[in-house]
C-alpha cells in the first residue's frame, strides 16, 4: 500500500478488484499500513472481512498467506512441524552409507531447514511482503492468542533447533472475529480496530453489479432489497451477508431467472439463508416482500 498516498486512493485501487470499501474502513485500513500495525476486523458473518484481506493481496500482487483459526489450536500448527518421514528417510539413507559413527553431524542435518515445515506465521515472517490473513481469531482460547500478540510485536519467532526468524519486511496483517468471544484488550491495543457493518442498499447494490455485471440488473436489484429488508425486519438468527447476496443472485442467474418471485425465490433461499427456522420463517414473508 505504500503507493497510495491517500484513503481515498486506497479505496478507488481496492476497487478495481472488486471490492468496495467504505469511508471509514478504506482509512482504518491505510492507516494500517502507513503505522506498520496489524488490522483487526469485527462483524458479522459476510460482511467482507475476509474479502478485504483477499482483496489487499491481489491488489498489492502479494501472496496471501491465510491462518484458519479454531478451537484447541496451538502456536506448533501455526509456526512449524518438522518432516519426520523425510527426517526417518534420511536416517536409513545415513545408515545404509555406513556413517552411523558420525552422531553429532546425523542429529545436527536431522534439524536442517530442509526438513522444516512451515506454517503459516512462519511463512508470512520468511516469504515478506505479504498479507497474512488470520481468520477468526476468536475461535482460538487465550494461549494461542498471547502467542499471536508476541508475534506481532516482534515480527519474530525463535526455532531452538535452528535460532531466531525474523521478518526483513513485516507482513500486512489482517485479523477477523465474528465475535464468538471477546478477545482481549492487549491484542486489540496492538491493532487498529474496525467494526464492519452490513452495507446500506446503494452500496449493496454496487456490489453486486461490481462483482457480479453479468446479473440482469433488475434481478439484482431484487435481491438487494429483499436481503435489506430481511436484516431490518425480520430478526433472524443469522442474517444474510454481502456473500449470501452474492451467492444467491449467482444461483438465480445460473437458473436463468431474469426477475425474483416468490415459487423461485423459495426454491433458491438457501443461498442465502443457512438456518432452518429462518429459512422457515422467510418463506412465509415472501409473498409480502416481492409484493411491495
Amino acid at each position: 500500500m505504500d503507493a497510495f498516498d491517500s484513503p481515498r486512493s486506497l479505496s478507488e485501487a481496492l476497487a478495481t478488484t472488486g471490492y468496495l470499501a467504505d469511508e471509514g474502513l478504506a482509512t482504518v485500513a491505510w492507516l494500517a499500513q502507513a503505522l506498520g500495525r496489524p488490522l483487526l476486523l469485527e462483524g458479522e458473518p459476510g460482511t467482507g472481512k475476509t474479502a478485504l484481506a483477499e482483496a489487499t493481496a491481489e491488489l498489492l500482487g502479494v501472496p496471501l498467506i491465510r491462518l484458519q483459526c479454531y478451537e484447541g489450536i496451538e502456536a506448533s500448527q501455526a509456526l512449524y512441524d518438522w518432516d519426520f518421514p523425510r527426517q526417518i528417510l534420511h536416517l536409513r539413507t545415513v545408515e545404509a552409507l555406513g556413517r552411523q559413527g558420525e552422531v553429532d553431524q546425523v542429529e545436527h542435518d536431522l534439524f536442517d531447514e530442509r526438513f522444516l515445515l512451515a506454517r503459516p506465521v512462519l511463512r508470512a515472517l520468511s516469504e515478506a511482503p505479504c498479507v497474512l490473513l488470520v481468520d477468526e481469531v476468536d475461535r482460538a482460547d487465550d494461549e494461542f492468542e498471547a502467542f499471536l500478540l508476541e508475534v506481532l510485536s516482534t515480527w519474530s519467532v525463535t526455532i531452538p533447533e535452528l535460532g531466531t526468524v525474523r521478518a526483513a519486511t513485516p507482513p500486512f496483517v489482517v485479523l477477523t472475529s465474528n465475535r464468538t468471544r471477546d478477545l482481549h484488550d492487549a491484542l486489540k491495543r496492538r491493532c487498529l480496530y474496525h467494526w464492519i457493518e452490513h452495507p446500506g442498499l446503494e452500496r449493496e447494490l454496487a456490489i453486486l453489479r461490481t462483482r457480479l455485471p453479468e446479473v440482469d440488473a433488475t434481478l439484482s436489484e431484487q435481491v438487494v432489497g429483499v436481503v435489506q429488508r430481511l436484516r431490518a425486519e425480520e430478526d433472524l438468527v443469522k442474517p444474510p451477508g454481502v456473500a449470501e447476496s452474492l451467492d444467491w443472485a449467482r444461483a438465480l442467474d445460473a437458473l436463468g431467472a431474469s426477475r425474483l418471485d416468490p415459487e423461485i425465490a423459495a426454491a433458491t433461499m438457501g443461498a442465502a439463508v443457512k438456518d432452518r427456522e429462518d429459512a422457515e420463517r422467510v418463506r412465509v414473508a415472501l409473498d409480502r416482500m416481492l409484493t411491495r
